[in-house]
């Protein structure tokens, strides 16, 4: 009977790039490439963020977490990113969308100068490039688990070959549109998926499951151990899930051109602000359905433990239950929206990281602009050669690497506050100037690679003292200040600026590639 399933899986990866290149159309210039001539309906684009932002491990772990004793942990931090979300509307967005951006490091580029836009963005793609080639080969461990039980035996490197090639596919041809289309359709399947495990749980388990699990702590929300030690390394204690996950989802979606990008396709500047806030409310729920499924499971096997499951982990439970708990066809459903998963964040990451080559790299660094038929041929391009380096990046790692999950989240720790900095020293420190700018964001990033790598914090449990890192959501505020102290004191030293930023001649103010083709012209 597994062959039905795997049926349903190859119908599914046919299907969805289909869509993606029927949805697309085709495509006329570089900005119709990167974000759709601003012509996508706001639900498609929140749907989008939300599936971009959602990896496998996502999926697969917060039921686990649930399950062990987070109860709906991961809910309280999405609380706080919503609060985030709501900011970034209501103060970045309208940057982005009045000055015709096609990507977020433009505004960087209007206002202190093309160095910081291209710093900017050359950090921003080689972080991006890490962090998703951590997180793509992280996908490929549950989904050769998965596939080990259908009786195909793939290694890690055919799994990350082939879902590159296929992602790839409707991502070179069909730009932003089939990437934000399939990401909608993909985040339907993994979260519908959810709600189905829900149901059948639900029948499972009855009202006294959903007791037990509720005076088992199942469903728990708030972390009100408020010792420092704890608020400092606990991403749960709720301080930190609220403060730092609102500051944290300031810098991810505010100054991440994975996430604006999307945002910058919308129609109007209410659309991008209405996908941008839905777009928090969705992960609210996701959050909670997922939490609901691993509280259910801890009814549903009797509290035992992952050692009495035969499980080697947490991130083994949902997919035993999948593979084990439901009927063929719908078990093949729910795999199918976890390799949705994997390749909803893969095409986004491929896309974005070529829009923000062309756009903020090409122009930073070289004074003639391609014609418009070449920056689109150069996008494509861009894309081949990214899904490429990621993949090769991702082969690399084996399964004695260590934990990958933790590795790809602390690699924004490096990054997120210099960039996030970076724009509010733009909007708050009027003095500030291209070289404050640019130092105080090198400065930034030295110094936050030390705390990522050397800081840790005594944390005492159970008479035990052991070391931990600094939790994620405090290191983008503490790199927030390190570049407002650093650009602001800098800014002391020298006349204010003229008005007008850093723009160069020749180049207007928001310019996008067909700007940018405009420009090069008069020259």
């Amino acid at each position: 009977m597994r062959q039905l399933d795997l049926v349903v899986i190859v119908v599914y990866l046919i299907g969805i790039a289909w869509i993606g290149l029927r949805k697309a159309g085709k495509q006329k210039s570089a900005k119709d490439y990167f974000v759709g001539e601003g012509h996508m309906p706001w639900w498609t684009v929140s749907f989008s963020v939300v599936a971009t932002e959602t990896s496998v491990l996502t999926v697969i772990s917060v039921p686990g977490g649930a399950y062990s004793g987070q109860g709906f942990g991961n809910v309280e931090l999405a609380l706080g990113y919503v609060i985030g979300r709501v900011v970034v509307a209501t103060v970045l967005i309208p940057l982005y969308k009045r000055g015709g951006f096609v990507s977020a490091y433009q505004y960087l580029g209007d206002r202190f100068g093309l160095k910081l836009q291209g710093l900017a963005s050359v950090t921003f793609v080689f972080t991006r490039l890490l962090a998703e080639g951590v997180r793509l080969f992280a996908s490929a461990i549950p989904i050769k688990l998965l596939l080990d039980e259908f009786g195909v035996h793939a290694s890690y490197r055919v799994i990350i070959i082939v879902l590159t090639l296929i992602t790839v596919v409707y991502t070179y041809l069909g730009g932003i549109k089939a990437v934000i289309w399939t990401d909608a359709i993909q985040m339907g399947l993994y979260l519908g998926g959810a709600i189905l495990a829900v149901a059948v749980l639900s029948a499972h388990v009855g009202g006294d499951g959903y007791a037990r699990a509720w005076d088992a702590g199942r469903f728990t929300l708030f972390d009100t151990d408020f010792s420092l030690a704890h608020v400092l390394t606990s991403p749960f204690a709720l301080p930190t899930a609220i403060i730092g996950g609102a500051i944290f989802a300031m810098a991810s979606h505010g100054s991440d051109q994975l996430i604006v990008q999307r945002v910058l396709a919308t129609r109007t500047l209410r659309e991008g602000q209405k996908a941008m806030i839905a777009s928090g409310v969705f992960v609210v729920i996701q959050f909670a359905a997922f939490s609901l499924v691993g509280a259910l499971l801890w009814s549903y096997n009797q509290g035992r433990s992952f050692s009495e499951l035969g499980l080697s982990s947490s991130d083994n439970l949902y997919p035993e239950f999948i593979l084990n708990g439901l009927p063929v066809v719908v078990s093949g459903l729910l795999v199918a929206g976890i390799l949705g998963a994997a390749m909803g964040s893969l095409s986004s990451a491929l896309n974005s990281m070529s829009n923000s080559t062309v756009a903020d790299i090409i122009h930073s660094f070289f004074r003639s602009t391609p014609s418009e038929e070449s920056l689109l041929r150069l996008a494509r391009w861009m894309t081949l050669v990214w899904a490429t380096l990621m993949a090769v990046f991702a082969c690399a790692f084996s399964t004695s690497t260590g934990n990958v999950y933790l590795t790809g989240l602390t690699i924004a720790g490096y990054t997120y506050g210099a960039l996030l900095g970076a724009f509010l020293l733009g909007r708050l420190v009027t003095r500030a100037g291209e070289v404050d700018s640019v130092v105080a964001f090198l400065v930034t990033i030295g110094v936050m690679t030390y705390i990522v790598r050397v800081v840790k914090i005594d944390v005492t449990t159970g008479g035990t003292t052991v070391s931990q890192a600094i939790a994620a959501q405090w290191l983008v505020p503490i790199g927030v200040v390190i570049t407002l102290v650093v650009g602001g004191v800098l800014s002391l030293f020298h006349p204010a600026p003229a008005a007008g930023g850093g723009a160069p001649d020749g180049a207007e103010p928001g310019a996008g590639p067909d700007q940018l083709t405009a420009a090069a012209g008069r020259k």
